[in-house]
């Protein structure tokens, strides 16, 4: 497995490297502290399989850098490791390809999970980013961290997701789903998006398609 780590601290590059060397997989590990790094390596012909990265390095233009990285390596895992925990940024990720998000101020334990739930197919955010603004340490995969999905796949929505992709289906708003479910409309955006990215699709119609064919 080839894993990209790219954060401009050499010392949390080398916890996540330690971190990651729990896992049985053999891994062979690239390091990047700028963004010009980043996109040299991820222009290099390297097939990458995991990709660990912090925003706002030296040389970072802004999520088009995400999506940039995903176009580019389709089959990569993108999970960004940030030390921002504002929902926007959050949104922003799962919008343009990010597997994962995970705050730096999440434990060891949680940054393992995480890692272990990504690389399982799934999609790891905090579950208090869902219900609130981000804080520090989310001990918990709640039932409300997403998980993965796919069309005739064996992985089940969470029941949450469920209730969300059946409104979906019924052609119905954010808005109209967050009063049905007693959410607010950005969890249901957090939710939607994630579904989309889960099934593969790229809008609303297609989820819904899907959605009767599951």
């Amino acid at each position: 497995m080839n894993v990209l780590i790219a954060d401009d601290h050499l010392l949390f590059r080398d916890g996540l490297r330690r971190l990651l060397s729990q896992f049985k997989e053999e891994m062979t590990f690239f390091e990047a502290s700028t963004f010009d790094e980043v996109r040299a390596l991820t222009d290099g012909g390297t097939e990458f399989d995991l990709i660990l990265l912090d925003l706002g390095m030296p040389g970072w233009t802004g999520f088009n850098e995400l999506g940039g990285i995903h176009a580019r390596l389709p089959r990569a895992l993108l999970v960004v490791v940030s030390g921002s925990e504002r929902r926007a940024d959050l949104m922003s990720a799962l919008e343009n390809g990010a597997a994962g998000y995970i705050p730096k101020s999440s434990s060891a334990k949680v940054l393992l999970g995480a890692l272990q739930l990504v690389l399982a197919g799934g999609i790891y955010v905090p579950a208090e980013a869902i219900r609130g603004d981000l804080v520090t340490n989310p001990d918990v995969l709640a039932d409300d961290t997403l998980t993965n999905v796919g069309p005739g796949g064996g992985e089940q929505l969470t029941p949450r997701q469920r209730e969300v992709l059946e409104r979906l289906r019924e052609g119905k708003s954010n808005k109209q789903i967050a009063h049905e479910l007693g959410l607010t409309e950005g969890t249901v955006k957090v939710h939607v998006t994630a579904i989309l990215r889960l099934l593969g699709v790229r809008n609303r119609t297609q989820a819904a398609l899907t959605a009767q064919g599951m």
